[in-house]
Formats: C-alpha cells, sequence, structure tokens
C-alpha cells in the first residue's frame, strides 16, 4: 500500500541512519520499526496480583461471625 507519512526531521534522520548502517532501503526500516513498535504495544504487561494480608479483627468468643450485620 502506498500512502503519504509526515515523519519529524529527528525521526527520519534517525531512520535514515539505521537504512544506512544495515544497508537496508529506508522503507524497509520504517515497516520494521512500525512493526516493533506495535508488537510491543500489544504485549500488555500484567501488574502482578494485589497481597492480601490478613488481619485479626480481636472478635471476642460468643460473637456469631455469621451475623456480624446485627451488631
Amino acid at each position: 500500500m502506498r500512502t503519504t507519512l509526515t515523519i519529524d526531521d529527528d525521526l527520519a534522520g534517525l531512520l535514515k541512519r539505521r537504512a544506512r548502517l544495515l544497508g537496508l532501503p529506508f522503507k524497509e526500516i520504517v515497516n520494521e520499526t512500525i512493526r516493533a513498535g506495535l508488537d510491543q504495544s500489544t504485549r500488555t504487561r500484567r501488574p502482578p496480583p494485589p497481597k492480601t494480608r490478613s488481619h485479626s479483627f480481636g472478635f471476642k468468643p460468643g460473637i456469631d461471625l455469621d451475623k456480624l450485620g446485627r451488631l
């Protein structure tokens, strides 16, 4: 597919430099870079699951824990 794309000057310079270093066409470097960026963005990092800490509420004997709503 052919399209017109405006690339910032600093980014174009980096892409051209990379193309020269690798000896590849500019078009190929742009496509590879976009693919790598899209691939990385689709990999979602899951945050670690929350840690649950138990806590003693200090209920005294004789309190029915099944009827706490009545307290």
